[in-house]
């Protein structure tokens, strides 16, 4: 998508306007609502108070917009593992920071994330987001090998379950977690590196 450069007018007799982020938010919360192949051109019309023919003049269709939203996932979530603290120090410090992360980035893009793991690879743009998190999910997997064998976790576990354990109660977050509930990111993130590190470190 070629984002426009300002905001987004809505239909006529609809003063509001919507910035690219917000226009890209509401829809991939209608596909979340609706299941992206159920939702139709005229479902985001409705849900973003755009005509489909001022969405069509920035996209594609809807293709495009399922691509840029699960993007903003896996480009947020892959940039985790590229973080300085990702990359230097002992293992399990850093499994321990791309979990707290991982965790904060869920959170920052909520909407992205669900939506992503949500996609079952029905479509090309799935299949290739299925791909792109695959890779993390491999680096990740890398990264409890990693902890193990310098010592930093228990090696009576494997790695690859460990992995997914791991990462599978961080993705559970987006069944129930509400950002304007009493739980803060923080705490969260905090929570999450208690639960699962202090039973893996040695």
């Amino acid at each position: 998508m070629s984002a426009p450069p300002g905001p987004v007018r809505r239909a006529p007799g609809r003063p509001a306007r919507h910035t690219p982020d917000e226009l890209l938010e509401l829809v991939a919360r209608e596909f979340l609502a609706r299941g992206y192949d159920a939702t139709t051109m005229a479902d985001l019309a409705r849900a973003t108070g755009l005509t489909k023919s001022s969405i069509y003049h920035h996209v594609s269709g809807k293709a495009e917009l399922l691509s840029l939203a699960v993007s903003r996932a896996v480009d947020a979530l892959g940039a985790v593992l590229d973080e300085p603290d990702s990359t230097t120090g002992p293992a399990v410090d850093r499994l321990e920071h791309v979990v707290r992360r991982s965790a904060e980035v869920l959170v920052a893009q909520l909407p992205y994330v669900t939506l992503l793991l949500r996609v079952r690879g029905n479509t090309d743009v799935e299949r290739e987001a299925l791909d792109r998190r695959r890779a993390i999910d491999r680096g990740l997997s890398e990264l409890v090998q990693s902890a193990i064998d310098e010592g930093g976790v228990r090696s009576d576990l494997d790695p690859h379950l460990v992995s997914r354990l791991l990462f599978g109660m961080v993705n559970s977050v987006v069944e129930w977690y509400r950002p304007d509930g009493a739980t803060t990111p923080g705490q969260l993130a905090d929570a999450l590196v208690a639960v699962a590190l202090d039973g893996l470190r040695r």
